[in-house]
């Protein structure tokens, strides 16, 4: 078991009753820079499989799941709402007390809200400055506890941070554009099986796993969202599980940035590597032989209908969350969009893209007009080049004409 020390500027949990699964919030908070910010443990979206019990944030009693990666693991998830601070920082303290029993793990991670987009999540070491991508005066934080099968459940208490004004390293900075990489796609099935971040699996289901949890959304978000295409269709899907192979393989972040395999291009999967050039003995982070070289896993809506793929495949992948540029959201009670060849209900389906995700959007154009969740309109919008989507069914702003 690791006890951290303290820091001064605190965020103080409050008791409360054990709830099994129970999400906890940290209310919206002000302070300066330096005070403490007290924050109420009380439900939010997203958190998942955790229970209190007193002020210990513990993992809850939901059985070991069988993910993308292939490694079954109890999991479990705590969002806190955003925390506020008088001014901008570049970076933050943040310190907690973590109980690991068993070969678990507990972890804090911190992101913050930049250009009214929340950054890539980053862990935070405690007691030391963690970088944020740019100056901010929102951050939010996250608790993520994981567990073997059998054995104690691992727990987090005494969280707390504050602004520093203290040299902090690591980084990742948005970028003008996305990254955008080719990567050998497989897929994930699973059926009936639990992601990540607690979606359960349904039929040719609409959402993508990758290989590190620094861009996983919460179940039912699409905050960190791909678009992935073939030489001909686009998917644009919500990252809601970790896999392939590896759960520390941010392939996308630059190398200095990354968890673990630092010394590997930015792009470059460690399973690619493992699998075509004997890296690390050709294994994963477990130890096991890649036996593909696999750095993204599709859901069987995306992999058969929305890419119309038949066997594992080579595609295009951009992680929308690392760069700038014109965004809407998907705004669909279930199932998928289609995306179309013209801006009209007639244009032939040229791809899909799931509940809740992001779409690029280069453009807006008039077209047919269309009845969805958000009005009638007769606006579509250009997210590919030939491919477009009704206006009526996302969430987004004004562009310019194509």
């Amino acid at each position: 078991m690791r006890l951290s020390t303290k820091v001064r500027a605190a965020v103080c949990l409050t008791a409360a009753v054990a709830l099994t699964p129970l999400a906890l919030a940290a209310g919206p908070s002000s302070a300066s820079p330096t005070d403490p910010v007290n924050v109420a443990a009380q439900p939010v979206d997203g958190s998942t499989n955790v229970r209190l019990d007193g002020q210990r944030i513990i993992l809850g009693d939901a059985p070991a799941s069988l993910g993308s990666a292939e490694v079954r693991q109890r999991s479990g998830i705590a969002n806190l709402a955003p925390i506020r601070f008088p001014a901008a920082t570049s970076a933050v303290v943040v310190d907690y007390t973590a109980g690991t029993p068993d070969l678990s793990t507990a972890e804090v991670d911190v992101r913050a809200l930049v250009k009214d987009r929340w950054s890539e999540w980053t862990t935070a070491k405690a007691g030391q400055p963690t970088a944020l991508p740019a100056a901010s005066d929102q951050v939010q934080l996250r608790i993520i506890v994981i567990a073997p099968p059998q054995g104690g459940s691992p727990w987090i208490s005494d969280v707390r941070v504050q602004a520093t004004d203290k040299a902090a390293t690591g980084s990742r900075a948005i970028q003008a554009a996305p990254l955008k990489s080719r990567v050998f796609a497989t897929r994930e099935g699973l059926v009936g099986g639990t992601t990540a971040n607690g979606h359960v699996i349904t039929s040719r289901d609409h959402f993508v796993a990758l290989p590190s949890r620094r861009g996983l959304a919460n179940n039912g978000s699409g905050n960190y969202s791909v678009k992935v295409c073939t030489a001909s269709r686009c998917a644009f899907e919500p990252v809601w599980d970790v896999g392939p192979w590896n759960t520390k393989d941010d392939y996308w972040n630059p190398s200095a940035t990354r968890e673990m395999w630092k010394d590997l291009a930015q792009g470059r999967p460690e399973s690619q590597a493992a699998y075509q050039n004997n890296y690390n003995g050709g294994k994963d982070q477990f130890g096991r032989k890649v036996a593909n070289p696999a750095g993204i896993d599709l859901a069987d809506g995306v992999f058969w209908d929305a890419l119309k793929l038949t066997d594992n495949s080579w595609v295009d992948a951009t992680y929308l969350w690392t760069g700038d540029g014109g965004r809407g959201t998907v705004t669909i009670t279930s199932g998928y969009l289609n995306l179309r060849s013209s801006a009209s209900s007639s244009g032939a389906v040229v791809g899909m893209a799931g509940k809740a995700a992001q779409v690029t959007v280069e453009c807006q154009t008039t077209g047919q007009s269309i009845t969805g969740s958000q009005g009638t309109t007769n606006i579509w919008l250009r997210v590919h080049a030939g491919m477009y989507v009704s206006k009526a069914w996302i969430k987004a702003g004004s562009f310019g004409a194509c």
